[in-house]
């Protein structure tokens, strides 16, 4: 198993960090945009992808392919073909990268950013990857059953039963995502400093409640 050794050191002493887990359909990362947006932070989820693609020089396809799943080897299906580099040239199949190799891509481009400014970050183990940042609030963000099939119809236009499958295959790939990397439980509420239902508020009004929360414990 591979994990990432801890090298961040914070740079900036008014710097700080949140992170959010969220239940696929929870509203998650709605509510770390508009918190975001409130405390006039920078907001990173899929754009940590096309982040770790520039900075690595490796095609965006890879971390799309590896983007929270626990390491399985060799990416698949790449056997007897080349990688394709944004940079000049390509690398033999002979180097091939693993989940793990862009998982540590990844968590050298989050630490990087939490180590010049004030950043909120979705997903992506970011929590346990800043476990050593002096400031920081770690949410994990949930919803009723009925809220997130309800959230996943209107958003993607499917029926009950196929909101239900997509509910239960994204939770069971974050979860193995988290729990390979971090060594802590997805979703267990000692794994994070604060576990919010948003059905409770409403979207709106748990952003303002996960603000206060910040704010009281970072001391903002």
């Amino acid at each position: 198993m591979f994990a990432s050794e801890p090298i961040y050191k914070c740079t900036m002493s008014g710097n700080y960090v949140i992170n959010i887990g969220r239940q696929l359909g929870s509203g998650g990362k709605d509510i770390g945009e508009r918190l975001a947006a409130r405390l006039g932070i920078d907001f990173y989820d899929k754009e940590l992808i096309n982040l770790a693609s520039e900075e690595s020089g490796l095609c965006r396809e890879f971390f799309e392919k590896a983007d929270e799943k626990a390491s399985q080897g060799i990416i698949g299906g790449l056997f007897g073909m080349r990688f394709p580099f944004i940079s000049d040239g390509a690398m033999p199949c002979t180097n091939c990268l693993s989940n793990d190799a862009l998982f540590k891509i990844q968590s050298d481009v989050i630490r990087n950013l939490a180590a010049t400014k004030s950043c909120l970050f979705v997903g992506r183990c970011a929590d346990y990857i800043l476990r050593e940042h002096p400031r920081c609030a770690n949410i994990f963000i949930s919803a009723s059953k009925e809220d997130r099939i309800a959230r996943l119809r209107s958003i993607h236009g499917i029926s009950e039963e196929d909101a239900e499958g997509m509910m239960e295959k994204a939770d069971k790939k974050r979860s193995e995502y988290y729990n390979y990397y971090s060594y802590k439980t997805w979703g267990a509420a000692a794994t994070y400093h604060l576990c919010i239902d948003s059905s409770v508020l409403g979207i709106e009004e748990t952003v303002r409640f996960i603000e206060e929360f910040v704010a009281r414990k970072l001391k903002l």
